[in-house]
């Protein structure tokens, strides 16, 4: 221990020899860490809102659905209980949001236009928590009840149709027996959402309103569940599957959305790569620093070997000096990105580019994310890299003999 404290405070001395050399290197691993985080922040960010939001629209971490649904997405394909059994089911796991909903692909008309959508029969009050827009913001209102005669569309949707509030629209699909089912609906509101392209795609009646049409009872076309983290949904998938047999199907949110499940991996994987690269880049700078150190202090090196110093002391110095650059370097590089990511996280204005981003399915504001994970994980890749870059020039100086390092001009 005693030994540990001098080399602490000769390489905390030999450090500050050259102070202009120092800084300069602790400016840029404080650049890159800031660099590395910052960046990582963004991206994590905006893929997260990516994820989110596309949750939001599937919707549910969880889905159990007739295990033909997906594939064939019709009315022919419904669950096989009834909305009532499926809430004496769920309710003894005291889930906290989960909802059945009737889900058909339907053609929407108005007047003027037609487009095809996917009419969702939903229960407001169930949905409300998780929508992906807000129902306070819906101009007009929204539906008040599983049994509201009203439909709501998106504001796109409305534009195309050439339509609005208080107008008729008809609503045109097939039947359990593929006859078409038809109806008209007087819309009583319009909704935003951001990607905008989500508003041509969803129409929204009540839930007991769109079995009517459809002539299917009580019966719905899926249940929808979430939990407290998309990251974590294995929890939640147990406890729902635990309640039904194999007649469903019960899927993952990125068992449904392959792209979302990749594009998350990949998220992951991309932070690791990124951390490493900026590294690489700085090893270059500490190496070629720690070498000038060596190479300045050659006599010093060998008069201390001469006076019995041991080179795994040396070599334990060097070392130290390395790790000490870092750790200050790491300690200012976080906490430039807690402060600079801190301020943008109430969202940052790219609508200038919301086409682009639109095509990608992000949204116009992205929203930074500070992960103390991402802070640790790059802390923990630069202090092993860093400390590997310095073994060489470390075992260099242990290495050499007294006398030889003493008479060196």
């Amino acid at each position: 221990m005693r030994m540990l404290s001098i080399l602490l405070r000769l390489a905390w001395r030999n450090l500050w020899r050259n102070h202009r050399r120092t800084i300069i290197m602790l400016s840029a691993i404080a650049v890159g860490v800031w660099a590395m985080i910052f960046m990582t922040s963004l991206t994590r960010g905006m893929v997260d809102q990516m994820v989110s939001d596309s949750i939001k629209v599937l919707p549910g971490h969880v889905q159990v659905h007739h295990p033909d649904f997906l594939d064939d997405p019709s009315i022919g394909n419904p669950l096989p209980y009834s909305d009532a059994t499926l809430q004496q089911m769920f309710v003894a796991l005291e889930l906290p949001e989960w909802a059945s909903r009737v889900r058909v692909p339907a053609v929407v008309s108005s007047e003027r236009e037609s487009r095809a959508v996917t009419l969702l029969g939903v229960d407001p009050l169930a949905e409300q928590h998780f929508s992906f827009f807000d129902y306070t913001q819906v101009e007009g209102r929204f539906l008040e009840d599983a049994n509201d005669q009203g439909i709501v569309i998106g504001k796109k949707l409305a534009a195309t149709l050439e339509t609005g509030p208080g107008k008729r629209i008809v609503i045109m699909t097939q039947d359990p027996e593929n006859e078409i089912a038809d109806r008209g609906f007087r819309i009583v509101g319009l909704y935003t959402a951001d990607p905008v392209s989500v508003e041509e795609a969803y129409a929204y009646v009540g839930r007991t309103t769109a079995q009517a049409m459809l002539g299917i009872g009580d019966v719905s076309t899926e249940a929808i569940f979430f939990g407290d983290d998309y990251r974590n949904v294995e929890g939640l998938y147990q406890e729902v599957s635990g309640l039904l047999d194999d007649s469903v199907a019960v899927q993952r949110w990125y068992e449904i959305d392959t792209y979302l499940g990749t594009m998350l991996k990949t998220m992951d994987g991309f932070v690791l790569v990124w951390i490493i690269v900026i590294f690489l880049a700085l090893s270059f700078g500490l190496v070629n620093t720690l070498v000038m150190a060596v190479f300045e202090r050659v006599r010093e090196i060998g008069l201390m070997l001469a006076l019995g110093m041991k080179p795994a002391a040396i070599l334990g110095q060097i070392i130290i000096e390395s790790m000490l650059l870092l750790t200050i370097g790491l300690a200012i590089g976080n906490f430039l990105a807690w402060a600079t990511i801190l301020p943008l996280e109430g969202g940052i204005d790219i609508s200038v580019v919301a086409q682009g981003m639109e095509m990608m399915g992000a949204s116009s504001v992205l929203y930074p994310k500070f992960h103390v994970g991402d802070m640790t994980l790059a802390s923990t890749i630069v202090l092993i890299l860093g400390f590997l870059a310095s073994l060489s020039p470390a075992w260099r100086a242990s290495r050499y003999e007294p006398v030889e390092a003493i008479t060196k001009v």
